[in-house]
């Protein structure tokens, strides 16, 4: 019986998406997209990825948007901003 390979195709992907929502998430839902990108990152990183700065990147970013979220709430005593 032949060992399970898991295609890094799909860990390449999880480090793209992380990173991409890691990215949008410090401009909208980022109470969603943090903890997503957070998870995809993580994910990446153990299937063994090739894009491993990607994935770093990603899990930075979800980190930030936990950190902006935080910084809100205590600022303005909500989890919703707006520019204007």
């Amino acid at each position: 019986m032949e060992n399970a390979v898991i295609p890094r195709s799909d860990a390449d992907g999880m480090a793209v998406a992380a990173f991409v929502l890691g990215l949008v998430g410090l401009l909208v839902l980022n109470i969603v997209l943090g903890p997503m990108a957070i998870g995809l990152a993580v994910l990446a990183l153990r299937r063994g990825t090739q894009r491993r700065g990607r994935a770093l990147l990603g899990l930075a970013l979800g980190l930030a948007d936990l950190a902006l979220l935080a910084t809100l709430v205590s600022v303005t005593g909500t989890v919703s901003w707006s520019l204007a």
